[in-house]
């Protein structure tokens, strides 16, 4: 599953950043900003170090500590998630407005891949009420070897996608 990214939602998001950055009383570093164009503008599930690895790909950079305080505060504006696969680090990927949705996560190259699947949606709501939970929220994340690995065909380009 691929969330749109298209030039205007990116740039919506980017505005709406700035915005929150400005209502909080915070300054529009071009650091900030160039953190916030990494992110919003793609649809994988990045770390921090793959931020700044992307920044500096672009000629730009920022200190490790600059990239988490950024993510932070995108977090705190709503406009990414911060997502915990148990890997050691965290990972963000822009919010737009994502309908709930699962992950599979490789164990060996790490590609994050989405999913939704209406009727695993039934079924939490079911074994809740079996068990008389009011079911609020879930969250699945299943771990294994994607297609590509099982098969032998590792890309070191693979990982976070």
């Amino acid at each position: 599953m691929t969330h749109p990214s298209t030039d205007a939602a990116v740039a919506a998001d980017k505005e709406a950043f700035r915005a929150f950055l400005r209502d909080h009383n915070l300054p529009a570093t071009a650091q900030r900003l160039a953190i916030a164009d990494v992110v919003l503008g793609t649809d994988r599930h990045l770390s921090a170090e793959e931020v700044a690895t992307e920044l500096r790909s672009r000629g730009a950079s920022a200190g490790t500590a600059t990239v988490y305080r950024t993510l932070d505060v995108l977090v705190r504006s709503g406009l990414v998630v911060e997502r915990d696969f148990g890997e050691g680090f965290k990972r963000y990927e822009a919010s737009r407005g994502v309908p709930h949705h699962e992950h599979l996560l490789c164990t060996v190259c790490g590609r994050v891949t989405e999913f939704r699947d209406e009727r695993l949606e039934r079924m939490t709501t079911l074994l809740a009420e079996a068990h008389d939970f009011s079911r609020q929220r879930h969250r699945l994340v299943i771990y294994g070897l994607c297609g590509d690995c099982r098969r032998g065909r590792l890309s070191g380009t693979a990982r976070g996608s």
